[in-house]
């Protein structure tokens, strides 16, 4: 399709569907690793919990010198498909083998050699997942530069996207049970899985378009404007924060809720239902949380979903092994309406973000925004991850033993000590009510409404258009600046 130049608010409901079925592949391989690839390097690669986090936060190191240069190559590609959709096409087969490497369950003898290849595939899908969606989450801005419109394109994808979570929590271990060995399962599971995320892009790239007022030639790269001036921009850094401080309590929930639901409720056949719960109220919840942020803003949804979160985690304490089973999914459920909260505003808001920058730097950097978002949550997460990892192994995890047993290859689980069991219990109820407490003050000071981004696109267009500048528009213009940039 070629590039658009109108600015109609309103997306067809193609659009809608072509763009968000691509975060089937950010929401369904973030939550597969989260649940899963802890537990799949510590009892089927067989690695210390200590190297497997290291593996995460070495990667993470890699994308600190690759992911900020990814956004700005990004911005400033010129072709007749634009400067994003290149990128999705030529990372549909990536996808495919990054994935698959992942999960791929090398059986080296040495430690130090199956370690070097965790690293080595792990880097692989950084920088695939890096390139990838940087320019799927840099393209949302350009569909509508509608403040509500955005909200309801966020519902579209972040729908898609927990479709995705909830097949990458309920699916791949039932793909890894219905084969003989433990690690032929994984195999077919990180085929299986590879297709799933990669497909979809193809319906990505042919029915979205990118618009072409913001394909004009890019300005001489800066980079102190480019890396700097960002995290002076007070409505990026308050956004940062939200979305950082919120999605660490899910990394650290989700990277340690296998282990919890196994040792510490003994349901550890149910973990993919318990799992499943959560992403199902998040799906559900998404309407209610469109129709508040339409009637009041995309901060009072995500108060509201931050707020409910809070309150189930402060709650969890009464959860022990001896209650009744529907209070466990009924707990799963409550967290999914205030993550499911959450995860749509954040997104809807992200986009807003560009445009607060073209007032202070008169260019359409999505790429580059979306290359520093994308960053910062992949070493955020690596960091909670590396210290949650860190945290099981000091705290005495014992791994499964690998036996044969009627000529199959299962792990039998082992018995865990008082003190793993009480360090689980803290990390799974006091970390996400520390950081999403953070979290909500971050938000109560996020200045960008939507009167205000109404203001903000008015004057954006004028200037597009290249309307002459009146005493008018540079007062209005400096007001905002003094507002959302400071």
């Amino acid at each position: 399709m070629t590039q658009a130049s109108d600015t109609r608010s309103e997306l067809s409901t193609l659009q809608k569907i072509g763009y968000g079925l691509g975060d089937i592949y950010g929401g369904g391989a973030g939550t597969l690793i989260s649940f899963y690839y802890l537990v799949f390097l510590t009892d089927v690669v067989r690695i210390r919990p200590a190297l497997a986090g290291t593996v995460i936060l070495i990667s993470k190191i890699y994308d600190a010198l690759t992911d900020p240069f990814e956004g700005v190559i990004a911005d400033r590609t010129r072709t007749r498909l634009g400067r994003r959709r290149p990128y999705l096409l030529a990372g549909i087969p990536l996808v495919f083998l990054s994935f698959f490497a992942l999960f791929y369950p090398i059986s080296l003898a040495q430690e130090s050699a199956r370690f070097a290849f965790v690293i080595a595939t792990y880097l692989f899908y950084s920088t695939v997942v890096s390139i990838v969606m940087l320019n799927y989450n840099a393209l949302q801005s350009e569909l509508t530069l509608d403040y509500f419109e955005r909200t309801t394109l966020s519902s579209a994808r972040i729908f898609f996207s927990t479709v995705g979570s909830i097949a990458a929590a309920l699916v791949p271990l039932e793909i890894v049970k219905a084969f003989d060995s433990v690690r032929s399962g994984y195999i077919a599971m990180g085929l299986t899985f590879g297709v799933i995320f990669a497909l979809p892009f193809i319906a990505t790239v042919a029915t979205t378009r990118e618009r072409a007022e913001f394909q004009k030639p890019p300005k001489p790269f800066d980079w102190r404007k480019t890396y700097i001036q960002p995290f002076r921009t007070r409505t990026f850094v308050y956004a940062l924060l939200m979305y950082l401080f919120a999605f660490v309590s899910m990394d650290a929930v989700s990277s340690i809720v296998v282990y919890y639901v196994k040792y510490h409720l003994g349901r550890g056949s149910e973990v993919s239902f318990v799992t499943g719960t959560l992403l199902i109220a998040q799906v559900a919840s998404l309407p209610l949380f469109v129709w508040l942020s339409r009637r009041t803003s995309k901060r009072t949804g995500y108060l509201v979903g931050a707020g409910i979160w809070i309150v189930a985690m402060l709650v969890s304490g009464i959860i022990t092994p001896t209650s009744p089973v529907w209070a466990v999914y009924v707990f799963s459920a409550v967290v999914g309406i205030g993550t499911g909260g959450i995860v749509v505003m954040i997104y809807a808001i992200f986009p807003d973000i560009p445009d607060v920058d073209e007032l202070a730097t008169s260019e359409r950097r999505e790429g580059t925004y979306a290359a520093l978002i994308t960053f910062m949550r992949k070493f955020s997460s690596a960091f909670a991850i590396f210290l949650v990892s860190n945290a099981l192994s000091i705290a005495g995890y014992v791994p499964p033993v690998e036996q044969i047993i009627g000529g199959k290859t299962q792990l039998i689980e082992q018995q865990q000590s008082a003190a793993f069991i009480t360090a689980l219990r803290s990390i799974f109820a006091g970390a996400p009510i520390v950081l999403l407490a953070l979290a909500l003050l971050s938000a109560l000071r996020y200045p960008l409404t939507p009167q205000i981004h109404s203001r903000l696109t008015k004057l954006l267009t004028a200037r597009r258009r290249g309307d002459p500048e009146t005493d008018t528009m540079r007062a209005e213009a400096a007001e905002l600046r003094g507002r959302l940039i400071g």
